[in-house]
């Protein structure tokens, strides 16, 4: 197949989509199919349709913060990269994705789509996540901009195809995940000696507000155990600075990195447990990425948060927003390490399901039934 990827959103692999949107196009090139990418430029990835980023002005120092750089669209570009091709698959809901539907409904291309971007990833920057009516305008500005033009829609988990389901987008949901990567394994590493006699926790995601890390770093403070937890925070994002000041007068102040995909696989393969406190999750792949080296995790029980379908256990899932409840089952873990390491074996073997290969042979097929459906729609006309 030759499909165009459209991804307004690319670059550094510091947040989930990239992370997913880099694997989707390595594996599909690895299966032969010729994949052509637009992107922001500077993205590497293998971009052959570079386009010029946005520029904000006086927000660019808070976007660069965040980790993401958009895209601008250029008309000339789009066309060439989209003409020709198969199916063009738009990955973000933005000005990009928007203009490539327009060609490629012009000539006569299936368009496939992916819900990657919850409203409330956007509406936290506006401190309005947990204000409803908001949310749901950005869910009918994504439908009326973007969505209403394809007819199949990738969602990586089936939280997020329930959610467009109330919010009646009616086109096919493939629920299909983001897939974990092969280097993703459980294998012996020894803890490094500054971690010794610590009780290594950790978490992995973009350093904002909706993700919560200030719930966790409460919580260790009011764990029995605080003085032995080292809190390992492994990401980027705006709130660095603030999460260094919360978790400053810890003894073992929260240690942050951004990592590679290798130190992100020794550093699982180190730590004693995952804590995954986020409010609003369509999938989170580092979690998937935990739990498929066997690390045990406690997750949010938020129902807006995909993630709590992976807890094999009530022990670990805590009450959304509740440092104390968090602290307690932290504790438990402690406490119940013959529990912990038969729930490690659970893990690795539950996560199998999530293997990589599976994920882009689903990507595939829904490809090509986009294709089929459109032959068959140009016949009927």
């Amino acid at each position: 197949m030759k499909i165009t990827i459209i991804a307004d959103v690319l670059g550094k692999e510091n947040n989930g989509t990239t992370i997913t949107i880099t694997r989707l196009i390595d594996n599909l090139r690895a299966r032969g199919h010729e994949v052509r990418v637009v992107a922001p430029e500077g993205s590497g990835h293998g971009v052959e349709y570079p386009l010029p980023k946005i520029n904000f002005h006086i927000f660019n120092k808070y976007i660069a913060k965040n980790g993401v750089e958009l895209a601008h669209s250029d008309l000339k570009i789009l066309t060439k990269a989209i003409y020709g091709a198969d199916v063009v698959h738009i990955v973000m809901p933005f000005s990009v994705g928007i203009k490539s539907a327009e060609i490629a409904e012009y000539g006569g291309i299936p368009i496939t789509t992916a819900f990657h971007c919850q409203p409330e990833n956007i509406t936290s920057h506006i401190k309005m996540k947990n204000f409803m009516p908001a949310n749901n305008l950005v869910y009918k500005i994504f439908y009326e901009f973007l969505y209403k033009k394809s007819n199949h829609v990738h969602c990586p988990s089936q939280f997020i195809a329930n959610e467009l389901k109330k919010h009646h987008y009616n086109m096919k949901l493939h629920v299909i995940s983001n897939g974990v990567d092969p280097v993703f394994k459980k294998t012996e590493v020894e803890k490094p000696n500054e971690f010794k006699d610590k009780y290594c926790i950790m978490f992995s995601g973009r350093l904002s507000h909706e993700k919560r890390h200030d719930l966790l770093i409460n919580a260790v403070k009011q764990s029995k155990y605080c003085d032995r937890i080292q809190l390992i925070f492994t990401g980027c994002g705006p709130l660095e600075h603030e999460i260094i000041k919360q978790g400053e007068n810890l003894k073992n102040p929260p240690i942050i990195k951004f990592c590679s995909k290798e130190e992100l696989v020794e550093i699982i393969n180190y730590c004693d447990l995952y804590c995954h406190p986020s409010d609003i999750e369509i999938e989170a792949i580092s979690c998937l990425e935990a739990i498929t080296c066997g690390l045990v995790p406690i997750i949010s029980d938020s129902k807006r948060s995909a993630t709590n379908d992976f807890a094999l256990s009530d022990k670990c899932l805590f009450k959304h927003g509740n440092p104390r409840d968090l602290a307690k089952k932290i504790d438990y873990m402690i406490e119940h390490p013959e529990e912990v390491q038969k729930l490690s074996e659970e893990y690795v073997k539950y996560s199998e399901q999530f293997q990589i290969d599976n994920c882009i042979t689903k990507m595939e097929e829904m490809f090509q039934e986009a294709i089929e459906e459109n032959k068959a729609k140009k016949v009927e006309e």
